[in-house]
């Protein structure tokens, strides 16, 4: 007999309780996860709640570079993932060795590495940051400082842009879902929903942003369409962002706008993740992050420089 939906969100639950752990959800996740969430948030608010977690276990609801974060900010608790294959295509497109290459190259830069990077590129970084607070943390910097940013160019490119550095190389790195989010879409469906406010992640390309009345992270616009007078919305975003929108602002109708790569507004690697694979994860507390002291230590540092930064 194959168990419901409901059974396996009892049994996760249950298993919750008795293994004392927390689980952290992306707002991109399904539905049903997020559900049995104790938080939800982005990539900032999720590293904070890591930091801050109580229990013995954290079992992360996202991408594999979140849950390393986790781990680097809690060295000592268990972190699990529902699955280990949940990577991201800025992760992929942004290897470690470029960068230590660059570093011995340009030591005058200060690398500034987006959340959405791998331990090992954290470690070579001088600060990390998210889409949340990356203008604050950029503008952190004295402006004689030449910069590098990485990995994603979409991000970088509006930063630059809202900060004015003119002495910042960016890497040229992207989202899969972002960067392929086409503004002819995008103004198609402002002609199907002329009354409709756009809202849009940073990671989408220029073309996207230069016809959105709102651009910020995905808990910002979250936030921001629960304070909205409107009671229409494009998102231009992650679609599983769906949940936390309808929780904040049920009177509202959303509308989704497909990218290029698969007709549709979904992260390929945050789907992996599944009610059965939490399910299994809790019983056994596999898959398991383990990183390296050292690398840890190296990678803590620019991580508590970001969350130091208002």
């Amino acid at each position: 007999m194959v168990s419901s939906t409901l059974d396996i969100a009892e049994e996760i639950l249950e298993l919750k309780r008795a293994k004392k752990v927390i689980l952290l959800a992306h707002h991109y996740q399904e539905a049903e996860i997020q559900a049995v969430a104790d938080v939800i948030g982005d990539s900032l608010e999720l590293a904070r709640k890591a930091r801050e977690a109580e229990g013995d276990v954290i079992a992360m609801c996202g991408v594999w570079f979140m849950a390393e974060t986790a781990k680097i900010l809690n060295p000592t608790r268990t972190v699990i993932v529902p699955d280990a294959g949940a990577s991201c295509s800025l992760v992929e497109g942004c290897p470690p060795e470029p960068i230590r290459e660059f570093r011995r190259r340009n030591p005058d830069y200060v690398l500034v590495s987006y959340i959405n990077t791998s331990a090992e590129v954290k470690a070579e970084s001088d600060i990390v940051c998210t889409s949340r607070n990356a203008v604050n943390i950029v503008n952190s910097i004295p402006a004689e400082k030449p910069i590098l940013f990485l990995p994603d160019k979409n991000l970088g490119n509006y930063v630059k842009q809202q900060t004015g550095r003119e002495n910042m190389k960016i890497w040229q790195g992207s989202c899969v879902v972002h960067n392929t989010f086409p503004a002819r879409r995008l103004l198609d469906a402002k002609a199907a929903y002329p009354e409709a406010i756009v809202v849009a992640h940073p990671e989408c390309p220029e073309a996207v942003l230069r016809h959105a009345d709102f651009i910020g992270s995905t808990s910002a616009i979250i936030e921001y369409c629960g304070k909205s007078p409107a009671r229409e919305f494009i998102v231009m975003t992650e679609s599983g962002v769906q949940y936390s929108l309808e929780r904040v602002n049920p009177a509202a109708k959303f509308h989704y706008v497909a990218n290029e790569n698969c007709n549709c507004s979904e992260c390929p690697w945050m789907r992996l993740n599944t009610m059965e694979k939490l399910r299994d994860a809790l019983l056994t507390l596999e898959p398991r992050v383990e990183l390296e002291p050292a690398l840890m230590e190296r990678a803590l540092r620019p991580i508590e420089r970001m969350l130091a930064v208002k």
